[in-house]
């Protein structure tokens, strides 16, 4: 007797519940069993326009304590902002509910679940949790993107990450819309790598700090996925384009060289020159140890939120292209309002931050 073939995954049913074109359902995946032996399970939205076309994912919270793109997709769900035409939206607001439950980028394992991507039905709680989620959402989609913040004590100004080289991808990470893409196929077991190798091209935000949902990073992120559904034929609503665009293709963290107390002299989202100041390290009484500056023209990309340092710890995260591009990227920043949403971010974010101008020492 020849093995029975697996049922293939489609849009239109997930498990029991059927999904008529031009209707939404909430379902559930399972991802393991607690303790007590009951199911562990996770909620995705599902809206299905009323004529055929692409299905996209959105999903949050890889990483537990990565929470914007959970408020950001909770919005998309409540406040329904545009209705899908075409083809279908997949919202998955938690991925790590393990990690999310308790407030931790990591698994109670102490696994990174994003490392663990495609996962394995017979490996660990990490391989197991990956490998449930994958099956459900990635074979039923056509594109994806992933919602994601910087690590603990660090900000990120929104920037997308994709690979630039798979033409697919890049037009998903164009269509986005968002100033800054750094190029790049993600780490090995991440969620956009194993979903683009599995035919499904997929692109990660970057944006603000773990624990919070912070007003314009949701914004940012809202606006991103308008913008892909749009340019993607999916719903009517027109694409917003953004300040400037920069592809990078290199990035750099810039170290503290002594221990002290930093008064930082740039922002996330500052577009700098070489040579120009970044931070002054000085000991807890004032006396300046040493400075810190830019070792090539760049955009801060991400930046430490804590002020102490010791010798090595990163206090900045610089994206530039290799190409010089950069100049077109300061005529655009240079042209961007106070009211648009590129400055108002980079204002948001810098609110954490006391952010002393070089040129008031």
């Amino acid at each position: 007797m020849s093995p029975r073939k697996a049922p293939e995954r489609t849009i239109d049913r997930w498990g029991t519940t059927e999904i008529p074109p031009g209707t939404a359902r909430e379902v559930k995946i399972t991802l393991s069993e607690t303790y007590f032996g009951v199911d562990s399970k996770i909620p995705v939205v599902i809206w299905r326009g009323e004529e055929p076309g692409p299905s996209v994912f959105v999903s949050a919270a890889v990483h537990g304590d990565e929470i914007n793109g959970t408020g950001a997709i909770r919005q998309l769900i409540a406040d329904k902002p545009f209705k899908v035409h075409r083809g279908a939206l997949v919202l998955v607001p938690v991925v790590n509910r393990l990690g999310f439950e308790r407030h931790e980028r990591y698994l109670p394992d102490r696994r990174d679940l994003n490392r663990c991507f495609p996962g394995s039905a017979s490996g660990s709680l990490a391989a197991r949790l990956a490998h449930a989620v994958f099956r459900e959402v990635v074979p039923r989609c056509d594109f994806g993107i992933d919602l994601h913040t910087a690590a603990l004590r660090r900000t990120n100004f929104p920037n997308v990450r994709a690979d630039m080289d798979d033409p697919k991808v890049a037009q998903l990470a164009t269509a986005f819309g968002a100033e800054l893409i750094v190029h790049g196929k993600g780490p090995v077991g991440s969620f956009r790598r194993a979903a683009c190798k599995a035919g499904c091209p997929t692109i990660i935000l970057e944006a603000g700090e773990v624990w919070k949902v912070e007003p314009t990073v949701l914004e940012y992120a809202i606006r991103g996925v308008t913008n892909v559904l749009s340019n993607l034929g999916m719903i009517d609503a027109p694409a917003t384009p953004p300040a400037y665009h920069l592809v990078a293709d290199k990035t750099r963290w810039v170290r503290a060289s002594r221990g002290g107390f930093l008064r930082f002299h740039v922002a996330p989202g500052d577009i700098i020159e070489r040579g120009d100041l970044i931070a002054t390290n000085t000991s807890l009484t004032g006396k300046e140890f040493n400075t810190l500056k830019a070792p090539c023209d760049g955009i801060i990309l991400g930046m430490t939120t804590i002020p102490t340092v010791a010798p090595g710890d990163p206090v900045c995260h610089l994206a530039y292209a290799s190409d010089g591009s950069l100049s077109k990227a300061a005529k655009g920043h240079a042209a961007a309002g106070p009211e648009t949403l590129h400055e108002r971010t980079r204002g948001d974010l810098s609110t954490g931050l006391t952010v002393v101008p070089s040129d008031d020492l």
